[in-house]
């Protein structure tokens, strides 16, 4: 594929999912797209078997506790001849973080969901080995979900009266 901007690519992938695909906004020329989980599978193949995006750069997690769904799994992939990249954003809802696995159609997503488990709790539907990955395995929290206070409220040392407050 020769190199495509990102209206094209955009408007290629409307053509295919319609209104299934939303785009969230370009910011650095890295083009933003949000689709549904029932949806994602399909993204992802047409991505990187019509479209040669056959770089799967990143799968990471946000989460952002005052909204609706507050957890959104983000996709980086990218077609090295092209030279373009794309992000993809799933948003879940709190009591519901299932969203289908990619290492069917990337095997180096293996690793990468398992990360995204061990520290954002996401569960990768159909993924051939889902544990913790970098964290103790008995751990029960996931560290980067915004559940806990930022400081300990017990310290003392960070009392406002020590910086003349």
């Amino acid at each position: 594929m020769a190199k495509i901007s990102n209206e094209e690519l955009l408007q290629q992938l409307v053509s295919k999912f319609d209104d299934k695909i939303t785009q969230l906004g370009d910011p650095y020329g890295l083009l933003t797209i949000e689709t549904s989980r029932d949806e994602i599978t399909n993204v992802l193949s047409y991505l990187k078997n019509d479209l040669d995006f056959i770089h799967l750069t990143d799968i990471t997690a946000i989460h952002y506790p005052e909204l609706e769904k507050p957890f959104g799994v983000i996709y980086h992939v990218h077609n090295l001849a092209g030279g373009i990249r794309i992000r993809i954003k799933v948003f879940l809802a709190a009591n519901d973080v299932h969203i289908p696995t990619a290492s069917e159609i990337w095997n180096g997503a293996n690793w990468m969901e398992r990360e995204t488990y061990d520290f954002f709790g996401i569960q990768f539907d159909g993924h051939p080995d889902l544990r913790r990955i970098l964290n103790v395995d008995d751990m029960e929290v996931f560290p980067m979900r915004k559940e806990y206070p930022l400081e300990d409220p017990n310290r003392i040392d960070k009392k406002d009266y020590f910086f003349g407050r």
